[in-house]
């Protein structure tokens, strides 16, 4: 694809787009969905699902808010994101109501998350907390938070706040990082994670109306690589596999992007990784990239345009030297975070 029809797609797309990396593939295994000769296409990992270089993020998506993506299924983009949180579900049926029926919805691949996930591990841990007494508390709080300094998840550069309320997650998940040597045998095998996960999909699949989902993130937004541990996620994973109702795994995360990619790459059973990476972010991540690159890990770069600017008003203006920096790299008069698109591509 020429730079300027790339530039020309971006510009009609706007802010519900990410980036495909493109990892290895398995010989002789691809498969083609929608295939326009105006769009670039790269395998996405071992799942040999060839998918287009832009996607549609599912976040802006509802249903007043979707007609934009006819153009952009004409176009070639064969990639839909979404989660039941986006718009409490407004988003996925936004989707099922641009695809219409089962015809055009073999057009596309089908991605949907298991939103509030680590919730369900954080309060798991929580309950167990909240009869601990006071100094067993001070230590635990005390051991997360030297957890969260030991691994500089929120060193600048590194951490970006993408959204509202995004680092209020993250002292959740380290206490309960902080209690799984004492009480993992508490949390593990709870028959809340395996029921969260069922009902999450199905409900997902009536909203969309499809029998399906090409590829579920479970968790949705992980902030810690030990939220990827939980053996119930793998386990209800194949159970809904062989339903044929799932194909492949994948898991998406804000926070700590590095470090949950290094696990999903480790576990061996993550297909997929959507992982915030931009032109701020990218360094600390190359390394990860390389060895999930080679381990046949599919990846996908969201947040791309957010590092450069914002539509959250809370978290605005966006940090000038952010600009500067694309504006040094891509110079010329396009807008930043079309700037950071095309870097990231």
């Amino acid at each position: 694809m020429q730079t300027v029809n790339r530039r020309g797609f971006l510009r009609r797309a706007g802010a519900s787009l990410s980036m495909a990396a493109a990892p290895a593939l398995a010989a002789g295994k691809q498969e083609w969905r929608n295939r326009q000769s105006g769009m670039h296409y790269r395998p996405l990992g071992r799942t040999g699902l060839m998918i287009s270089e832009v996607l549609s993020g599912g976040d802006p998506i509802r249903l007043g808010n979707f007609e934009h993506l006819n153009l952009a299924l004409d176009m070639g983009l064969n990639y839909l994101d979404m989660a039941p949180s986006y718009g409490r579900g407004d988003c996925e049926k936004a989707y099922g109501k641009l695809l219409g029926g089962s015809a055009r919805r073999e057009k596309v691949f089908l991605t949907t998350k298991i939103s509030s996930f680590g919730g369900v591990r954080n309060q798991l841990y929580k309950d167990i907390f909240d009869g601990l007494p006071a100094d067993k508390k001070e230590a635990v709080i005390r051991r997360s938070k030297e957890m969260i300094a030991e691994r500089g998840i929120d060193k600048p550069g590194y951490y970006l706040e993408y959204y509202p309320g995004q680092r209020n997650q993250i002292a959740p998940a380290y206490l309960s990082n902080a209690m799984m040597k004492d009480y993992a045998h508490k949390v593990d095998g709870s028959k809340r994670f395996r029921e969260f996960i069922t009902n999450s999909v199905e409900e997902s699949l009536k909203r969309i109306g499809s029998d399906y989902f090409d590829i579920v993130m479970c968790p949705h937004g992980a902030c810690t690589p030990e939220e990827l541990d939980i053996p119930e996620t793998s386990q209800t994973f194949l159970e809904l596999k062989k339903q044929g109702k799932v194909r492949f795994l994948g898991v998406t995360s804000h926070t700590d992007p590095a470090g949950i990619l290094r696990r999903a790459t480790t576990l061996g059973h993550y297909d997929v990784v959507m992982m915030a990476y931009n032109v701020i972010n990218g360094g600390y991540l190359e390394n990860a990239i390389a060895e999930a690159s080679a381990k046949g890990v599919g990846i996908i770069a969201m947040k791309v345009a957010m590092s450069v600017a914002t539509h959250h008003k809370t978290l605005q203006p966006t940090p000038q030297w952010r600009v500067e920096k694309i504006n040094r790299i891509i110079p010329g008069d396009m807008k930043p975070p079309m700037k950071a698109y095309m870097w990231a591509l």
